[in-house]
């Protein structure tokens, strides 16, 4: 199996090398070897490196991804702290869908101002469902 440069991973990751450094000092990621001066790495990290980009772009701390990357079966503090952040992203989605959503609506709404709109309101969870008032557009 060929190894990859610390270039090849980062320009692959779309990371920085410190930012591979950075991930490698913190435990996340170890290379498998050097080439001379420079760190080498196993292909398979880029997939823990994505995991890891996908975390850190969902608001976990580099800690939190330590500790899920670490954890096993019987780690019963680290899944309850999963259970806490999947119901912390089932609000953010559900957030962003009703951003979305008033988005989608404003774009075609004749309200004036469109942000009075009571369907623009309701999609973004302002004002509770008034089944008599609809939009005209």
């Amino acid at each position: 199996m060929d190894l990859l440069d610390i270039a090849d991973v980062a320009q692959r990751a779309g990371l920085a090398p410190s930012a591979l450094r950075f991930y490698e000092k913190k435990g996340l990621i170890e290379p498998a070897g050097r080439n001379g001066l420079r760190r080498s790495y196993d292909p398979a990290v880029l997939e823990r490196l994505g995991l890891i980009t996908c975390a850190r772009s969902a608001g976990f701390t580099i800690a939190e991804i330590a500790g899920f990357l670490a954890a096993r079966p019987g780690d019963t503090a680290i899944r309850d702290r999963i259970i806490e952040k999947t119901a912390e992203l089932n609000n953010q989605i559900a957030q962003l869908t009703r951003l979305r959503d008033s988005l989608h609506h404003a774009s075609t709404c004749t309200h004036d101002p469109v942000v009075d709109c009571p369907d623009f309101k309701r999609a973004i969870g302002q004002v509770p469902t008034n089944p008599t008032h609809h939009c005209t557009h």
